[in-house]
């Protein structure tokens, strides 16, 4: 069910928003070369605990999932896609770090996700995180009252070709409220024109993810979460929570 959220919540979202921000940046700034990805989630908790929101993530269980999701932070790295679960496993230099966290906050989700290389950037890690980057602000761009779900489909997928990456397949962003996952889906790929009208109160999470090799085919790992290129080539992901009102998009996941 798609609900058009009033004025009053969206500003509600924007504090939770905020506060998933503040934990991406506090999850990033302990990325180094020989810190666990079970350190990053930490970082993620302290700040969600701190703000008094708990995380969405944390025991969320989809009915295909054969476990509960263990954190608050999903961890993906390299040719992981999305949902990545943290472990003791340790960052090198060079990994490329997908890093999604959700928050919520007086009963309102924010939802979003950053992409980055620990130590040296390497130009494949930089090739793809600019993509996934540009796909999010064209996506973001087409989110204006008028425009219909291909249009923000669309602009995303565009870009994402022009650049040779792929496009997982049956992955992309939606709608989000008083839950983290709302009607409507929105694809990464798609028409423009076509699909649900934007409205002012509409909020979308927005998610390009970028396949380095430039298939779109992808596998799921043992643990029933990690989704892993199926050609084996580094992926990136890049996500903001996005508000449709009258005056153009506003994005509430921002610092």
């Amino acid at each position: 069910m798609m609900e058009i959220k009033t004025d009053t919540a969206i500003e509600a979202m924007r504090e939770a928003g905020r506060v998933v921000a503040q934990a991406l940046t506090a999850a990033r700034e302990a990325a180094s070369p020989g810190v666990s990805l079970l350190d990053l989630d930490r970082a993620a908790r302290a700040v969600l605990d701190g703000a008094g929101a708990r995380s969405p993530f944390l025991g969320y269980r989809p009915s295909w999932a054969p476990v509960p999701f263990p954190a608050v932070l999903c961890t993906s790295v390299n040719d992981a896609i999305v949902h990545g679960i943290p472990d003791a496993g340790r960052l090198r230099d060079g990994d490329l770090v997908s890093l999604d966290c959700g928050a919520v906050l007086d009963g309102w989700a924010g939802d979003a996700a950053v992409s980055f290389t620990v130590g040296r950037a390497r130009p494949e890690n930089t090739r793809l995180i600019d993509t996934a980057e540009q796909a999010l602000a064209a996506g973001i761009a087409a989110a204006v009252v008028g425009n219909r779900i291909g249009d923000i489909a669309h602009a995303i997928g565009r870009v994402c070709r022009e650049a040779g990456t792929g496009i997982p397949d049956g992955f992309g962003g939606h709608g989000i409220g008083r839950e983290m996952h709302e009607d409507p889906g929105v694809p990464n790929e798609g028409r423009p024109g076509r699909g649900v009208p934007l409205r002012h109160g509409m909020v979308l999470a927005i998610e390009p993810m970028v396949i380095g090799g430039g298939g779109d085919g992808h596998w799921t790992a043992r643990d029933g979460w990690t989704i892993r290129t199926l050609d084996g080539s580094r992926a990136a992901h890049a996500e903001h929570t996005v508000a449709i009102t009258r005056d153009g998009p506003r994005v509430l996941t921002a610092l």
